[in-house]
């Protein structure tokens, strides 16, 4: 049976990752990268759409599970009368073709063990041709797709058409080691020799990764858990980093919210530099720049909201029509549509990563200079048009005002990097446009009634986007309209965390047109902390910060959404902005020993 989303922990190699449930299923994983097509496929439908599970025979959810030190290497641990085991989950990082190793371990006692091996490739859909190669060797062919679990000749294997089934026992000190890897069917490839090793060379990258760390402050172990997340996340060829690693979870269970986020979005990558550089990880920044130009060089007119992992920009979305959905919530889609939407913001998002890694200290070339010149210049001839927004609406496009502020920021960074290059015509018109965006906003973004600035022109919807304008530095954080703004967002609150935005005529979430509602944005809920804390009112932004880290699940992931009426998570898992969101708070609170200046409370 598939679990709750916040039933998952993360393994993964950095190029690919799995979700591994309580009952030591793993129920998704796509081979050989991200955004593949899943060979375990039931957390969108039932254990006949691709699963792998091993556990006590009879047994349902481990007593309790961690990751071992701060590294990615997860330990489940079942215990009862007949004794203790432990099931040891990881991937190592990536040489060659990608691997899962599973290590089941005798504590104490003598357990009878149950594995359950479904291979379905092409998200769920294709059952291969399996067959049973010696005595320990299980191979399943379909297309252009083969998996190969290497076993022990310890163990009991029959193989039937759709499914492998694996029986054994372990005693305390004995050591039973599985590894399934993937490969092109048309090249076989070696498995792993030794499994101790491979967890040793797992082990000892992590540990040396997260050593690097910059933070030295409060709820360190939370800091230093999402950002090896944020890593696992990234596609160590490209330096791209993917949103999430699954598709098509619900924002509302039985709606039809249900989004691919297993590719790179430009927006992502302001709050992400942000982040890694904040966090000593100069490395993983530079990678992302340097997948960001690669990504949108061409015409500025060409410039997406996404991408693909190795910088692709075709990603046709499709519905699976063979997948029931998350608890029934469809359609399932994978590929998203949103690649071909307009939106204003993403200028801004560009232009900001590009100053951020100016700042860290990297020579701007030419060619980037001359994408940052091509980039303006287009944005100066489209910023009077509306567009689909941050939030990706289905609907009508919207003079989005945070798309308006985006466009300021645009201005702003191209102003202040003319300045370095000594490019003093272009920064005096870069600069002209900075005041109009910066003078149209105030005016046509601005609700008088809430004091508030609100979603569209004109309009009177509040959004949460609103809550980043001091951190982007379009007005100060003392400024009577930034007060006001952080004042009218209680008008979001959702049981003590924010909704994304809502029609305060109506109550309902329709301006995407989409059935179903939402569940509060994590993101959203400490952007709202980083307010608090930047217009003074640090004891309410920690209550906030705090409430969020409480909704983690057991190893410190968070997804898209939370649902404080079910207590559950919603959306894709983990989600990569709300573990941005996460560091970047916690900097915001604790991150520097230096008062800063401190405004009058709202």
């Amino acid at each position: 049976m598939v679990g709750r989303i916040e039933d998952y922990a993360l393994i993964g190699d950095l190029e690919t990752a799995a979700l591994v449930g309580r009952d030591g299923a793993i129920d998704w994983l796509c081979m050989p990268r991200f955004d593949s097509p899943a060979c375990f496929a039931a957390l969108l439908g039932t254990e006949e759409n691709g699963q792998w599970r091993i556990a006590p025979a009879g047994r349902g959810a481990c007593n309790r599970r961690s990751y071992r030190g701060t590294s990615l290497v997860l330990e489940s641990v079942w215990e009862d009368v007949s004794g203790a085991v432990r099931l040891t989950d990881f991937m190592p990082p990536r040489s060659g073709s990608p691997h899962i190793v599973r290590i089941v371990e005798g504590i104490s006692g003598r357990v009878a063990m149950r594995g359950e091996l479904r291979v379905r490739f092409h998200h769920g859909s294709i059952v291969p041709w399996t067959r049973l190669i010696g005595d320990r060797t299980v191979a399943a062919v379909a297309g252009p797709d083969a998996a190969v679990l290497f076993g022990d000749r310890r163990v009991d294997v029959s193989v039937t058409k759709k499914c492998t089934y694996l029986d054994f026992s372990v005693s305390a000190g004995e050591r039973i080691a599985f590894v399934l890897n993937w490969s092109p069917s048309h090249r076989a490839e070696r498995s792993l020799t030794d499994s101790a090793s491979a967890l040793s060379r797992t082990l000892t990258f992590w540990n040396g990764w997260t050593a690097q760390c910059g933070y030295r402050g409060p709820y360190q172990d939370a800091v230093v858990r999402s950002l090896v997340i944020l890593k696992a996340l990234t596609y160590e060829p490209t330096g791209g980093i993917v949103a999430a690693v699954t598709a098509s979870l619900p924002e509302c269970i039985g709606g039809e919210r249900n989004w691919d986020y297993r590719f790179c979005w430009l927006r992502d990558s302001t709050f992400t530099l942000s982040c890694l550089l904040r966090s000593g990880f100069h490395n993983e920044a530079m990678a992302w720049k340097d997948w960001l130009v690669r990504a949108v060089a061409g015409e500025p007119a060409e410039l997406q909201t996404l991408y693909g992992v190795a910088g692709q920009r075709r990603l046709p979305e499709e519905q699976a029509l063979w997948l029931p959905g998350y608890e029934g919530s469809a359609p399932v889609r994978f590929g998203n549509g949103a690649v071909d939407q307009f939106q204003l913001d993403v200028y801004g998002e560009v232009l900001n990563s590009v100053y951020s890694v100016l700042r860290a200290g990297v020579v701007i070339d030419e060619p980037v200079w001359n994408l940052i010149a091509s980039l303006m210049e287009h944005l100066d001839k489209r910023r009077h048009e509306p567009d689909e927004g941050i939030w990706e609406v289905r609907g009508p496009r919207r003079h989005f005002v945070h798309s308006k502020v985006m466009s300021w920021v645009a201005a702003d960074r191209a102003v202040r990097m003319a300045r370095v290059a000594g490019l003093r015509s272009s920064a005096q018109r870069w600069r002209t446009l900075r005041n109009e965006l910066r003078a149209e906003v105030c005016r046509e973004g601005w609700d008088d009634d809430q004091q508030s600035f609100v979603q569209c022109y004109g309009g009177h919807c509040l959004d949460a986007t609103a809550l980043l304008i001091p951190r982007l530095g379009f007005l100060p954080a003392d400024d009577g309209r930034v007060l006001g703004t952080v004042r009218a967002m209680r008008k979001l609150d959702h049981q003590g965390f924010l909704k994304r935005y809502s029609d305060v005529q109506s109550g309902v979430h329709d301006v995407d047109g989409m059935r179903g509602g939402e569940g509060a944005f994590l993101a959203c809920t400490l952007w709202y902390a980083d307010a608090l804390a930047m217009t003074g009112r640090q004891a309410e932004a920690r209550t906030v910060y705090e409430r969020v880290l409480d909704v983690r699940n057991d190893v410190g992931m968070l997804s898209e959404e939370w649902d404080p009426v079910r207590r559950r998570h919603l959306g894709n898992t983990p989600q990569a902005l709300s573990h941005v969101a996460l560091v970047n708070t916690t900097f915001t609170l604790f991150g520097t020993r230096q008062s800063s200046r401190r405004v009058r409370a709202a």
